[in-house]
């Protein structure tokens, strides 16, 4: 089996890219060229191009160059295409609406007319969001209208659409994944739940004095990504292509997540934790709670890691981290 994946350099790239290969895949990713190192999740997965029986292979290309992404999917005839690469951080995209849309929302267009164009006949998994929902009351499930918030959010309702409109019309195998958030110790560290973690380590090592947060109320469904990345793959198992939720049922706030956190160190975050509204989002997300009742049904998935265990769980890795840089230790998350 081939498969291609998009965002391969990304927290659920990396995971997914590391379970596909166990399972005997062949991987193929896509990268964008950086005069960077911006491969640092999916380097412990990389092979000398010269040695025999490669696996994982890396190639560039860019969402926004259509003509690129045919030629690789033309030449790479993959099983299965998991696109997963977008520009993914909700609040950036109020600051470039235009390159989200691009990224996020055409991406899907330019990927699936490709293949729809050339004959590749790959199943194809789209990563929906579940800021798709945004003004939608909890619980949201696979029926709940879509009232996005955000850019990122309208963009990823584009790209559920597109997906949803190939498999109509021409029968393509297209499934959207819901995946409400998901996180990791290979989290972004401009996202929150990393945000935290990362910074929570840091000031118990005396290395950071302030922490600055925005909106702590809102509420969200947080799960394991190794878990979502699973349910990635399951759903390409199925006969038929469909849409599903991928949720834990339980929602949190931003301010619990950090209470948790902080208490796992022993520190009292009020003491250093202060508030900065350009943080805020122009149009808030209160609540995001996912029913994946379907999931559960249809696909045997479960999450196997509670919230608690999370918060633990990424808290532990970001003082590990800290301290392998601080002895001067060669450093890779892996966990």
């Amino acid at each position: 089996m081939r498969a291609l994946i998009t965002g391969v350099t990304g927290q659920d790239g990396s995971y997914l890219a590391e379970q596909l290969l166990a399972r005997g895949y062949e991987v193929h990713g896509v990268i964008r060229r950086s005069s960077s190192f911006n491969t640092e999740r999916v380097d412990h997965l990389y092979r000398d191009p010269h040695e025999e029986d490669v696996k994982f292979i890396l190639h560039h290309g860019d969402l926004c160059d259509g003509g690129r992404m045919a030629q690789l999917l033309y030449r790479l005839q993959p099983d299965e295409v998991y696109h997963l690469g977008a520009q993914s951080h909700v609040r950036v995209s109020f600051d470039i609406p235009e390159y989200t849309m691009d990224a996020t929302g055409m991406a899907t267009v330019r990927l699936l007319e490709a293949m729809h164009e050339a004959g590749v006949t790959s199943r194809f998994y789209q990563a929906a969001s579940s800021e798709m929902f945004g003004a939608s009351p909890p619980p949201q499930s696979e029926t709940t209208p879509f009232r996005p918030r955000s850019p990122y959010g309208v963009a990823k309702a584009m790209a559920f659409w597109t997906a949803v409109s190939y498999r109509e019309s021409y029968g393509m195998f297209c499934c959207n994944g819901i995946a409400f958030n998901h996180e990791s110790p290979r989290r972004g560290e401009t996202f929150v739940t990393r945000k935290i973690t990362r910074a929570l380590a840091r000031i118990q090592a005396g290395l950071q004095d302030k922490l600055y947060l925005g909106n702590l109320d809102a509420k969200r469904d947080w799960g394991y990504t190794p878990d979502y990345t699973e349910a990635m793959h399951l759903m390409l198992q199925r006969p038929e292509p469909d849409d599903y939720v991928l949720a834990t049922g339980e929602c949190h706030s931003v301010r619990e997540f950090l209470d948790r956190a902080a208490g796992h160190l022993g520190l009292d975050w009020e003491g250093f934790v202060e508030i900065d509204e350009r943080y805020y989002r122009p149009y808030e997300v209160d609540v995001l709670c996912g029913d994946a009742t379907k999931a559960r049904r249809a696909l045997g998935w479960e999450p196997s890691v509670t919230f608690e265990e999370l918060v633990r769980l990424m808290v532990d890795a970001d003082v590990k981290l800290l301290e392998d840089q601080l002895a001067g230790r060669a450093v890779r998350v892996t966990s």
